[in-house]
């Protein structure tokens, strides 16, 4: 599985209803499983981004959709990255030679 990084932040939706943010967090845990993605760590934080996300899903397609998703809700919006473990950097990194 890819890893993947998404930083949310609240929309004023989101913000409004802040207090709802950790059972938001169960139900969007569980619709990622439904979809195939894994949130492996949520993280609340403060700063640019109010919300890191640590995801491991089968493709760019699946994590897409899955972040597509959850924008619809209305509640955060997001950016998210593609992340590579230390062997798969290694792997790239042989690809320069």
């Amino acid at each position: 599985m890819a890893m993947y990084i998404s930083l949310l932040q609240f929309t004023g939706q989101g913000v409004r209803s802040v207090k709802e943010t950790t059972r938001r967090a169960q139900a969007a845990t569980a619709e990622a499983e439904k979809m195939g993605v894994k949130i492996t760590t949520a993280l609340w934080t403060m700063g640019a981004y109010d919300v890191v996300l640590i995801l491991d899903a089968p493709d760019d397609e699946t994590v897409s959709a899955f972040s597509l998703k959850l924008a619809s809700l209305g509640n955060v919006k997001s950016h998210t990255m593609r992340a590579f473990r230390r062997e798969e950097m290694e792997n790239i990194l042989a690809k320069i030679g």
